[in-house]
């Protein structure tokens, strides 16, 4: 990822395979962005994790490892901040259907606490629909600041 002297805004964006394998690969870019910018290792931990957890639901729910669709991962770092985009090509869901994984009757399922997870670890979470089909993840942590 290219430095800005100035100390402005640089970003790179990257397709990514429908499968498992490109999670690692997200994972290590992102990282390496993080580690660039001097997030500290607490802060690296939490921003791997929501990426794999977003990547992971981009090619399983998403795309359905569908190997005609890809998973658009966008990073950016600004002075203050890194920002992540990770938008799939599926079709789509509402955030409000996803059952709350604190919940009594989930906390022994096997799946569904990604979402919860990139809330958590990150200072800021969205998810927005993307044209023509598809959903994107917002992932924001601020440099210097615990979530």
């Amino acid at each position: 990822m290219p430095e800005n002297a100035s100390g402005g805004t640089t970003s790179v964006v990257t397709m990514l395979d429908s499968t498992l394998e490109s999670v690692d690969a997200a994972e290590e870019i992102v990282l390496k962005a993080a580690e660039e910018m001097g997030f500290d290792e607490d802060s690296r931990y939490q921003i791997g994790m929501a990426v794999r957890e977003s990547v992971v639901n981009a090619v399983v729910h998403g795309n359905r490892y569908s190997e005609r669709k890809k998973v658009r991962l966008s990073v950016i770092k600004e002075p203050d901040r890194l920002t992540i985009l990770v938008a799939d090509e599926g079709q789509g869901f509402n955030l409000d259907s996803i059952p709350d994984p604190l919940a009594q009757e989930n906390l022994l399922n096997q799946s569904g606490r990604g979402i919860f997870l990139m809330k958590t670890f990150m200072d800021e979470f969205d998810v927005r629909p993307v044209e023509p089909t598809g959903t994107e993840f917002v992932l924001v942590k601020y440099l210097n600041r615990k979530a």
